[in-house]
Parts: structure tokens; C-alpha cells; sequence
């Protein structure tokens, strides 16, 4: 599991309109043209499988401000004029999937899925283990700020708390590596903790000394088993271990179009174990049909 990963997320691309506030007479300045914004389209769906329909065009310019002022470029135009130049092109790369990439992500989202983890997961998989104190492994693999993650460790470290007997190591992946810093920093706003049971923020969070940040840390005996990796789910091999338990992906398929779900979804249970489960978003419980090998379990459960 150490290996389990290299450079996941993938994310929804918001609704909002970020055009706002932008004066009409700055066009010239503020606007992709037709051509420019096909270019940065066709590239995102290239590099992470996610249309850009044009639609999402005043988003996209409204996030790329930011880069064009760091990068002292003319305007927006000029910025993409300038993208592929082999200087700039790896590292401007990453920094524009963070751009166009979201990340929805809550503690305790689809708690069904963490009872069923719980409940008739984890209990499967160490009769099918065959011994006490086995190593199971969970991934992650849209971990976006890391709350899935830390969901996924806490329910299993209170698992073992409670009677079950068994070792666990958790790795996230992302594709977004802003995304990822959070995940690492494991430091939240107070704000998100709604869905987290009492007991449990007790247990696994820290207050900040500085009362007024409002801010929380997951506990180090949760972040030691808890590891973070930048992948794309677009890549053809995924650099991670073949004997993994339980592999989460949810609420990212649906961006892709039906062959790439396919490929995807193949791909991830190549890296399940016999009798492994995967775990998918509500909205995407069709994706996984006629794939050999793969039985539905529950709605958006299914097993290898």
C-alpha cells in the first residue's frame, strides 16, 4: 500500500456564474476567444476525462484570472497563447486542473456506505482473510480535501475499539493537488463537522489553540494511517497494490463519458482483491453494467 499511488478527484465543475463584476467593456481583456476556450476544453477532457461544455466558458475565465496575474500575461487569450511553450507547459498543467477542478466532498457523505463498510463489509472481508490481525487496505480514489478518508479511518479505528481485530492503512488519491495539501494539513473549519458523531469529534479532532481560527485537526493516530497521492483516474496504469479491500469512488464516473466509465471502472477492480468491494455514487449505480467479474450488491455496491 505504500505504493499505492501516483499522480484522483476528479471533480464536478461548478454552476456558479464568475463572470460577475467584470465590466462589459474589458472583452478584449477578460474573455477567452471561441478558439482559446476549444483549446483549454479539448486539453481538460484530454488530460481528466471532463467536458468543458460552453456553458462553463464565463467559470473558466473567471478562475483563470488568478494564473494570468501570477504569470504576468497580457490577458487570458495570451495566457493560453503561451501554454504549450515546453517551459511552461508541465507546471502551468497542474495548476489549471486545480483551476477547473472542484471538489464536493463532506465527513460522513452517504453514511449508508460507511454502515455497510461497518456492518457487512469489513466482517466479509476478514472471514475471507482467513486470520485475526489482518491488513486491509482502503482507497480513496477521489479523496478530494480528504473528509472521505478520514470518515473511512475513523469508523475503522472505532471498529477496533469495539472487538474487531485487524490492521488498516488508507490511501487518497486526487488528481487536484491543491486538493491534496488539505488532505495532508488534515485541518478543518469547525463548520464542516455537522454530519461527524459526538463521540467521535471527541475522539479524533484537536482544537486549535487559537480559539478564534475555528479551526480542527484530525488526530496523528488517524493521519499515520492515512496517506495522500496525486493520480489521474484517466491514466492507463494505476501505480497502486492489486490485493486492496474496499475502493471508493463515488460521485466522479458521472463526468466521464460511458467508454471511459468502463475503462475506469475496470481498471480500479483490477486492484481489488477477491471479494472486494466497490463503492460508487448514487448517480452512478448503472455505470458498472455487463462488466465481467463485477456483481451488484446493493444499488451502488459492488463486489469482485
Amino acid at each position: 500500500m505504500a505504493r499505492m499511488a501516483q499522480h484522483a478527484m476528479q471533480a464536478a465543475i461548478p454552476s456558479e456564474d464568475w463572470s460577475a463584476g467584470i465590466p462589459a467593456d474589458q472583452d478584449t481583456a477578460v474573455h477567452l476567444s471561441d478558439r482559446h476556450f476549444r483549446t483549454i476544453a479539448e486539453l481538460i477532457e484530454g488530460q481528466v476525462g471532463i467536458k468543458l461544455p460552453p456553458g462553463k466558458r464565463l467559470m473558466l475565465e473567471g478562475r483563470l484570472h488568478k494564473r494570468v496575474r501570477a504569470l504576468n500575461f497580457a490577458d487570458l487569450n495570451d495566457y493560453v497563447d503561451n501554454l504549450f511553450e515546453e517551459h511552461l507547459f508541465e507546471t502551468e498543467l497542474t495548476h489549471l486542473i486545480d483551476v477547473v477542478t472542484t471538489n464536493k466532498t463532506d465527513f460522513f457523505r452517504e453514511p449508508q456506505h460507511f454502515t455497510f463498510m461497518r456492518e457487512v463489509a469489513i466482517p466479509s472481508l476478514l472471514k475471507s482473510h482467513g486470520r485475526r490481525n489482518a491488513n486491509l487496505k482502503v482507497w480513496s480514489s477521489a479523496s478530494s480535501t480528504g473528509m472521505e478518508a478520514y470518515t473511512i479511518a475513523m469508523v475503522l479505528d472505532d471498529m477496533t475499539r469495539t472487538g474487531s481485530s485487524f490492521q488498516y492503512r488508507i490511501l487518497g488519491t486526487d488528481i487536484s493537488t491543491a486538493v491534496l495539501r488539505l488532505a495532508q494539513t488534515a485541518i478543518y473549519t469547525r463548520d464542516v463537522l455537522a454530519p461527524v458523531p459526538e463521540p467521535f469529534l471527541k475522539r479524533y479532532f484537536l482544537n486549535s489553540r487559537d480559539k478564534s481560527r475555528g479551526e480542527v485537526r484530525v488526530v496523528p493516530e488517524l493521519r499515520r494511517m492515512t496517506h495522500f497521492m496525486r493520480m489521474n483516474l484517466m491514466d492507463a496504469v494505476y501505480p497502486v497494490d492489486r490485493d486492496v479491500d474496499i475502493i471508493f469512488c463515488r460521485n466522479v464516473l458521472i463526468y466521464f463519458d460511458k467508454p471511459t466509465q468502463r475503462k475506469v471502472v475496470e481498471r480500479l477492480c483490477s486492484h481489488l482483491r477477491p471479494g472486494g468491494y466497490l463503492l460508487v455514487g448514487h448517480s452512478e449505480s448503472m455505470v458498472h453494467s455487463n462488466i465481467p467479474g463485477l456483481k451488484q450488491v446493493q444499488p451502488t455496491i459492488f463486489q469482485v
